[in-house]
């Protein structure tokens, strides 16, 4: 009987394989790194074909390494770095241009524009998003408008667009497979999320062929099987969805009101709303959660471009450390209120001010401050950022009724402890971490009928620790207020 879900975890910096049992536990998991590439400054794009052979290198490894064939696999999942933009031959396959990642901020003056214009009230009412280079749409539309050619041909019907997942997909099932999820969808600034259909007017606002966009499917459904010659031929594919909706469904966050916090290259905190797209008026997106069986669940969720990528900074740019994992004990090191904090806005900020043009800063700096002080304020940036969002979202009325971590930094106990103590709330930390990974080989579990409801689902979700606040409020309020201050420098 075929025993395991594989979950393809297609990430910004990185491309994974990971092998789940049908109790939701890791067998196995394969991971490959792939070139950034910074062609100017703030703009940020990735090979496609790096990305492919990077996935398919993953894929083989893990069952080669474990004795996997298709046969074993129940079904496949596919997650992935939203809202990076990618344009292709319907034909050959071909990319008409390097992937623009979501961190890509290029079309900044075209979105101010947009804005300056009055189209932002009307866009963000279709869409729940705000008018940012965050977004695919005007990301497809600098390729439609930058790169010869590529706009006649979209034309003619000879290109196709995706976000990765779609991309993705194409590939592995040989060109037959032009789909895409509803929560990718809804990354895109095209798709109206209360009609779940791509907007006639958003098309023409931003000059963009309806020929060029892949069918857009429920997170579990038939998204077909993979193709002939590649790693797990004739396995089905059946669950796609975005990596932050796919860690809330990792999370198990099925009920109104229950959230998640991811931290990798960026972090994203998102919380379930149900069956209502509540608007915000701090500045958070509306988002599809997730979409089952034609119901969609929506949420709220605020966007920070900047976490873990902090941290490699400190690595690779100032060469503070040599590994991420130095950084826990030189905090441990450091007492809290040390006076400086970095606001790592290396593109922009995120949620709640989304300002693009925003760029990185030190403040606090004395003679006294050391590489200590400096790796600890990249670590508590990451939790101030997090209070931002919190914050946005109680001015809302919509505090989150439990908070879930997962991602890479979750390994580190000292930022969890602080991320309570300056949110002045319970945090909770799975026992799978690779939540984005899971969230996706459930739905393809669901799909096969591995699982029968999200009831039973919730039942394998398993806590490895929670960490409660232990810092009072005013030492809490007066640290944030510093943090408030300093982005208040940048702006």
């Amino acid at each position: 009987m075929s025993q395991y879900l594989l979950a393809i975890d297609q990430g910004t910096t990185s491309s994974r394989a990971i092998l789940f049992t049908r109790d939701g536990k890791i067998h196995a998991q394969e991971q490959q790194e792939f070139p950034q590439i910074y062609p100017s400054s703030g703009w940020v794009e990735h090979d496609p074909e790096a990305i492919w052979l990077s996935v398919r290198n993953v894929c083989q490894a893990l069952l080669d390494n474990n004795g996997v064939t298709a046969s074993d696999i129940i079904g496949v999942g596919i997650t992935n770095q939203r809202e990076t933009t990618v344009v292709w031959d319907r034909i050959t396959g071909e990319p008409v241009y390097n992937a623009i990642v979501w961190q890509d901020r290029r079309t900044a003056g075209f979105c101010q524009q947009l804005k300056d214009d009055g189209h932002e009230p009307w866009v963000t009412a279709k869409t729940g998003l705000l008018i940012d280079p965050y977004f695919s749409a005007t990301k497809l539309r600098w390729i439609l408008e930058n790169v010869e050619g590529v706009r006649e041909r979209a034309e003619r019907g000879e290109l196709a667009f995706g976000t990765i997942d779609t991309f993705l997909l194409w590939r592995l099932t040989g060109g037959r497979s032009f789909l895409t999820d509803a929560t990718n969808a809804s990354r895109t600034m095209l798709f109206n999320i209360h009609s779940q259909r791509w907007d006639p007017e958003l098309l023409d606002l931003f000059q963009v062929p309806e020929s060029l966009l892949p069918e857009v499917r429920d997170c579990a459904s038939d998204f077909g099987t993979i193709a002939e010659g590649l790693p797990g031929a004739g396995a089905a594919i059946g669950g796609i969805a975005g990596d932050q909706q796919a860690a809330l469904f990792g999370q198990t966050c099925f009920a109104e009101g229950t959230a998640k916090s991811t931290y990798g290259t960026g972090c994203f905190l998102i919380m379930n709303t149900g069956e209502r797209a509540l608007a915000s008026e701090h500045r958070l997106l509306t988002t599809v959660g997730y979409r089952l069986n034609g119901r969609t669940t929506y949420a709220v969720e605020g966007s920070i471009f900047i976490a873990g990528a902090a941290i490699q900074w400190l690595r690779d740019g100032l060469r503070l450390i040599e590994i991420a994992d130095e950084c826990e004990p030189l905090a441990e090191q450091t007492p809290v209120d040390h006076g400086v904090y970095l606001v790592p806005a290396f593109t922009g900020l995120g949620a709640p001010h989304w300002d693009p043009k925003a760029r990185g800063a030190l403040f606090g700096l004395t003679r006294d401050t050391g590489i200590k002080e400096i790796v600890t304020a990249g670590l508590q940036s990451v939790c101030y950022q997090t209070k931002d969002l919190q914050k946005a979202m109680e001015d809302d009325g919509m505090r989150p009724v439990a908070m879930r971590v997962d991602g890479g930094m979750v390994v580190n106990n000292w930022v969890l402890q602080f991320l309570a103590d300056v949110l002045g709330a319970t945090v909770a930390r799975p026992e799978i971490i690779e939540t984005t990974a899971l969230g996706v080989a459930y739905l393809a579990g669901l799909q096969a009928g591995v699982y029968q409801s999200l009831d039973e689902i919730e039942k394998l979700w398993r806590c490895e620790r929670q960490f409660q606040p232990t810092m009072s409020k005013p030492e809490r309020d007066r640290l944030y207020q510093g943090w408030l201050e300093a982005v208040r420098r940048l702006q």
